[in-house]
């Protein structure tokens, strides 16, 4: 009776973190507080630890170490120190994560109410696009190439990047329960999943969603070749469709286009990065150190190395900004413990 009470107690606030991360960061970061504070009393009562002999606390701890050795080379140590502390309650997330998720029946339950939430997300998503209002009459904000989807976010065009954190999580969760037996409908889902973060216009994230959901069916031994080549061509007709039939997604990707070029900001600060990172190719400037380094110079470096630095808090690529502030061996640690964190469970699904 206890554990049931327990169970569903922890089952409501897991099931709460996509609507937390709608709600707002501050509401998303007090649900994981509170998971966290929740789960340390847990364990507190809890008399069976042979859970954290798991491999990926270890790994976790790993990260704990190099969070601690990055905070003592920081340019400005204080800077990195309460961004790094921030993680140590990822940490404890993760280790409730890895206690949870290990029972099958709560994570049906789990998967099953993020399912729907996604599902209600996705709708709005299209309703958003035909309509320019979602469900909730939110209007779209107007821009040069026409209008971002903003979904229940109300004022902020992420909602691409929300759904990026979660299809293939679904996804994954459907292809382990069912198999091969629902795989087309499950291939459908994917393809209607792909086309709602497309046409939210976020181009980062429909790349990103595009590169996982290929690599993911690429790899997925239940589907045939034959089976794979004819959903590759459906799905990719159905993009090339989508695309060229929406002048606001032409219009974005002609940004794109535009954005890599080398005279555009964009390059300019991609540069910043890059240059970062070869003045400090080892260790880089240190977690959340970027800004400090390129706006202030503070370690007064001559001309010649920081010509290309542009002041900005970060470089807008997400592995300049590793090497930049991680350097090669602190980006080392980190794409290693995602592989073995994240990357490794998801192949696990895909061969068996």
């Amino acid at each position: 009776m206890k554990k049931k009470i327990i169970d569903g107690y922890f089952l409501i606030l897991f099931s709460l973190i996509p609507i937390s991360i709608i709600l707002g960061s501050g509401v998303s970061v007090a649900n994981i507080l509170l998971i966290d504070i929740s789960f340390l009393i847990f364990l507190f009562f809890l008399k069976d630890f042979s859970f954290l002999k798991d491999d990926s606390i270890k790994f976790l701890l790993i990260f704990c170490i190099y969070l601690i050795i990055n905070s003592l080379i920081s340019i400005d140590s204080e800077v990195g120190y309460f961004r790094n502390l921030g993680f140590f309650r990822m940490v404890v997330f993760f280790v409730a994560i890895n206690y949870f998720f290990n029972q099958k029946i709560f994570l049906n339950r789990l998967f099953l109410i993020w399912f729907l939430i996604i599902f209600i997300v996705v709708t709005d998503v299209y309703f958003e696009r035909l309509n320019g209002t979602n469900l909730l009459g939110y209007p779209n904000t107007g821009e040069y190439f026409g209008k971002r989807i903003v979904s229940f976010f109300k004022d902020e065009p992420i909602v691409g990047g929300f759904l990026n954190a979660f299809y293939l999580i679904i996804i994954g969760f459907f292809l382990d329960k069912y198999g091969s037996l629902r795989l087309k409908v499950i291939l459908l889902l994917s393809l209607i999943l792909l086309i709602s973060i497309l046409i939210t216009g976020e181009r980062a994230n429909f790349l990103r969603a595009l590169t996982g959901i290929f690599l993911f069916f690429t790899f997925y031994k239940e589907l045939s070749i034959r089976n794979k080549i004819i959903a590759f061509a459906i799905g990719v007709t159905t993009i090339l469709v989508v695309f060229f039939n929406s002048e606001h997604l032409k219009g974005r990707f002609q940004q794109f286009k535009w954005a890599l070029s080398l005279d555009s900001q964009y390059f300019q600060v991609y540069k910043s990065g890059l240059q970062v990172f070869k003045n400090y190719p080892i260790l880089g400037v240190g977690n959340k150190n970027y800004r400090v380094e390129v706006c202030e110079n503070p370690n007064k470096k001559d001309d010649q190395f920081i010509d290309k630095y542009r002041c900005i808090t970060h470089p807008h690529q997400i592995y300049l900004e590793f090497l930049s502030e991680h350097g090669i061996l602190g980006t080392s640690v980190m794409m290693f413990l995602f592989y073995k964190l994240i990357f490794s469970k998801i192949m696990r699904v895909i061969r068996y």
